[in-house]
């Protein structure tokens, strides 16, 4: 500017914080340079002087120790050997000087021909003592470096010396021409320096807009000054969220603490939720309004942008608490209509109408009463829907007070028509009891326990009827005992809008439990109630359907001919009703087809077509697709070989009569309903006493654990060969079953029985038709061995008919098994695919009237296909038990076409 000299500019210049640091920022580079190139330069210099004394020991150790030099120092003449010897050594070794002396110091070379024959200038006595020595003498050719080494005889004698060496004149001239170097870059080093702390300084200085010291000092007791003298809080955040500023205002109207600068705002104790929220959003407001505590603030808040971008946020708070005074019928209002939001929130979180008549209770204490009771006509409590005349019973109390004398939870009341309770349930409309002390009506219900009631304080009653889709489920009944005025119309109305927000949400719960309970009545009617009795294995059984909604889980064991049991367990997707429905269909036809004795891969294979048929039939339950798993395992405990398939389902776990456990490697095959892919089968044989476990997802896999770990909980509750099916089961479930299971589950322990041989015969029957006498007898004689003299007669008769078929209309091989279980059952097997069929003989038939008298004979008979062939057994019931006829054997004149055998 006009009338500024350039020393007061610089003045001005150099006087700011930035300029002072860049002038003690240069004199350091400058100190640090100097230092620098000394130390350089002496560090050189030893390195060289250090050099040449290295050099010089090489060069002379290496002439002291060549061939002929101790020759030549016995020769007649040296120095005629020695000295152009010497000089080309030197010159090709690059030293100044190499000499050759004898043990006297005598110079038998140098590189001046008139110094040879002359005394050495040194010291030669250490190296005449056989040591190596190196000094620094003022020589012939000047100041030298030089070393000296003794040249011995074999013996060991020193018999001359060698000295080689530099001259300072030399070693210096090496420094010197390193020296420029050495300058170059110490000046590039000093250069970069420079500009770098200008760039720190001229950074500084933008940073401190050329302030100096003091004034950067009273400007910052200025700005201390006001930001907390102001009556208005101020904040300060970075990009982070992090707490830069606070002043004294603001941290009281937030309640921080002292040390509340520099922390994350989520950190923060004391700091409002909501104020928090607002501070780490880093919006822009206005004027916003937020309760922090007990006060009203009015926040604004910017964005700041230094250097152009965004790194956090300025805000500034005010305390509105003042204007509550004269807003107070507004408060009012809000903390109504926040009541009402909160009950909107807090009520209806379950499907339980229960647990919806407690958060009723619990949302409106004390905001709105100190006590409240809440009334349900008791068929609510069962999902059905009320009658005029129902009794109340109490199902939730919340109070201020545990103390107090209301009626307790749990209690069936009968509201006498004088109530306000009996009133507003009767009409609908919500009853004001202002004095509850001069409530005749009221009084008369139970005189003692409401004189308690108003004695212990209480003394204003509102009674709101729950109101919903036109029927009234209940009397919700608020209290107040605090505050000395009685409830008025305003909260009469507010209690109102509340309650029938309330009645929504219960009637909802009321529904989803009355559509409950008759899915869960529905799905324990289809799942078998008692299990058949079988001795294959030893079974026990749990099952519970979820908290959330009944699905389709379902197990099942079903004795199979042959004393062989199936084992089944499956699971229908979905829940409700449908599901329920569903498994019992699926269930259904599981058991019809196991009559017809398939195995389990065609079973799996018949129960996809049923599901597929099902969704084709638009029954797959709102428009969706039905899917179902399903595991099927057949047990022979006279072969003890288990065959199962699965469809989707979880693999069984097997647990040895030793205590292992395994999941048994099944092929997994696609879930029903999908169709298109065969399904297969593994066959395995079981130890006795070996236990197979069927189960449902929802005994392993739960929200908070996976399907692996669930596992693994299941083969540790398992682990213990000593327990038996029932000890297994209640482990298990206290391991595993959750508290409130969000899916079914089914879970079915089967331990294995044998069948030993002492009730199993087996013969091979040669195919011709006099075996059939043979074979008859041999049962004979067998079920005298078995005490089952009683059943020889049709046993024979059987036997007789079904082998005779086998020889006439069969294939080889033939072969007859009896089994004693808890019926007789005779097998007879051949090679042959073709089914016989039961029919009525005409009078002029000659035969086919066979398998008619195996039935009259036989409880059961059938047929079931092996891959080698068929087997038509027959099963007749043992003397004495329950099942056994109390009518005498059938009459042979009904069968007069029979042929003797």
């Amino acid at each position: 500017m006009p009338g500024t000299s350039v020393r007061s500019l610089l003045g001005n210049r150099f006087k700011s914080v930035a300029g002072q640091v860049f002038i003690l920022q240069v004199a350091i580079v400058v100190l640090l340079a100097a230092g620098s190139l000394l130390a350089l330069v002496l560090q050189s210099r030893h390195d060289i002087d250090r050099e040449a004394r290295n050099r010089s020991v090489s060069v002379a150790e290496t002439f002291a120790h060549s061939i002929g030099l101790r020759a030549a120092l016995e020769s007649p003449n040296p120095s005629a050997v020695l000295q152009p010897l010497a000089e080309s050594t030197r010159k090709a070794a690059g030293v100044d000087f190499i000499v050759v002396m004898d043990t006297n110091g005598i110079r038998y070379s140098h590189p001046q021909p008139d110094r040879i024959g002359k005394r050495f200038v040194g010291t030669i006595e250490p190296s005449l003592a056989g040591q190596v020595h190196t000094e620094s003498v003022q020589g012939p050719l000047g100041k030298e470096i030089q070393a000296i080494v003794p040249v011995t005889a074999p013996d060991g004698r020193v018999v001359g010396l060698v000295s080689a060496g530099l001259t300072v004149k030399n070693v210096s001239g090496v420094v010197d021409r390193q020296l420029p170097v050495i300058l170059l870059a110490i000046a590039i080093g000093l250069a970069l320096a420079t500009v770098g702390t200008w760039l720190i300084s001229r950074r500084l200085r933008r940073q401190t807009h050329g302030l100096g010291t003091q004034e950067m000092t009273r400007m910052y007791e200025h700005h201390d000054a006001v930001l907390h003298a102001v009556r208005e809080g101020v904040l300060i955040t970075d990009g982070e969220g992090r707490l830069l500023l606070a002043n004294d205002e603001a941290k009281r109207l937030l309640g921080l603490p002292d040390d509340a600068d520099g922390r994350h705002l989520g950190d923060v104790p004391g700091l409002d939720r909501r104020m928090a929220d607002l501070l780490l959003s880093a919006r822009v407001a206005t004027d916003e309004v937020i309760e922090s505590g007990d006060r009203l603030l009015v926040v604004n808040q910017r964005l700041t942008h230094p250097g152009g971008r965004p790194e956090g946020t300025a805000v500034t708070i005010r305390d509105s608490t003042e204007m509550q005074i004269l807003t107070t019928r507004a408060e009012t209002a809000r903390r109504r209509l926040k009541l009402l939001y909160d009950a909107g929130g807090d009520i209806g979180t379950s499907l339980d109408v229960v647990r919806t008549a407690e958060e009723l209770a619990a949302v409106a204490v004390p905001r709105f009463a100190d006590y409240v009771t809440v009334d349900l006509a008791d068929p609510v409590l069962v999902g059905d829907e009320p009658g005029p005349d129902a009794d109340m019973r109490r199902t939730a109390v919340s109070g201020i007070r545990a103390d107090h004398p209301l009626y307790p939870r749990g209690l069936l009341i009968d509201f006498l028509p004088s109530t306000p309770q009996a009133r507003g349930y009767g009409t609908g409309r919500a009853e004001l009891v202002p004095d509850l002390s001069d409530a005749p009506g009221w009084q008369a219900q139970d005189p003692e326990r409401t004189r308690a009631i108003v004695d212990f304080g209480i003394h204003s009653l509102i009674a709101a009827p729950l109101r919903a889709r036109g029927v009234v489920l209940g009397v919700v009944n608020f209290w107040r005992s605090q505050k000395p005025e009685p409830f008025d119309e305003d909260e009469l109305s507010l209690a109102e809008e509340l309650v029938a927000r309330a009645a929504v949400s219960m009637d909802n719960a009321r529904r989803y439990t009355r559509e409950h309970a008759l899915a869960e009545t529905l799905q324990r009617s289809l799942l078998p109630r008692a299990l058949p009795e079988q001795s294959a294995v030893d079974v026990a059984h749990f099952y519970l359907p979820a908290q959330s909604g009944v699905g389709g889980d379902w197990f099942d064991v079903i004795p199979l001919p042959g004393s062989r049991v199936a084992l089944v367990v499956g699971d229908v997707v979905g829940h409700g009703l449908h599901a329920a429905a569903t498994m019992g269909r699926l269930r259904t036809a599981v058991h019809n087809f196991s009559s017809l004795d398939l195995p389990p891969d065609e079973i799996l294979a018949r129960l996809d077509d049923l599901v597929q048929r099902i969704d084709h039939d638009g029954d797959g339950g709102d428009g969706g697709v039905l899917g179902a798993t399903c595991l099927y395992a057949v047990y022979d405990p006279v072969s003890q070989q288990c065959t199962m398939a699965r469809a989707g389902h979880l693999p069984p776990l097997l647990v040895a009569p030793d205590g292992s456990t395994e999941i048994v490697e099944l092929p997994a095959g696609p879930p029903l309903g999908l169709g298109g892919m065969p399904f297969e089968t593994a066959e395995f044989k079981l130890a006795e006493g070996s236990q197979l476990v069927l189960y449902t997802d929802g005994l392993v896999e739960e929200r908070t654990r996976d399907i692996a770990e669930g596992l693994e909980l299941l083969r540790r509750a398992l682990s213990h060969p000593d327990r038996d099916p029932h000890e297994s089961c209640r482990a298990v479930l206290d391991l595993l079953l959750p508290d409130r299971p969000t899916d079914d589950v089914a879970l079915l322990i089967a331990r294995t029985r044998t069948l030993g041989p002492d009730r199993v015969a087996q013969w091979e029957v040669p195919f011709e038709p006099s075996a059939v006498g043979v074979l008859r007898g041999a049962a004979a004689r067998k079920l005298d061995e078995w005490g089952l003299e009683e059943l020889s007669f049709a046993t024979e008769l059987i036997l007789s008919e079904l082998i005779t078929n086998a020889l006439r209309h069969g294939t080889a091989p033939v072969r007859v098994r009896l089994l004693h279980d808890q019926a007789l059952t005779c097998e007879v097997w051949d090679g042959s695919s073709t089914a016989p069929h039961l029919r009525y003989a005409a009078t002029t038939d000659e035969g086919g009237r066979g398998l008619f008298l195996v039935a009259q004979l036989s409880e059961h008979w059938g047929t079931r296909y092996t891959p080698e062939g068929k087997v038509i057994w027959a099963e007749q019931t043992l003397p004495g038990s329950a099942g056994s006829p109390g009518a005498p054997e059938p009459a042979l004149a009904a069968f007069l076409d029979v042929d003797p055998i």
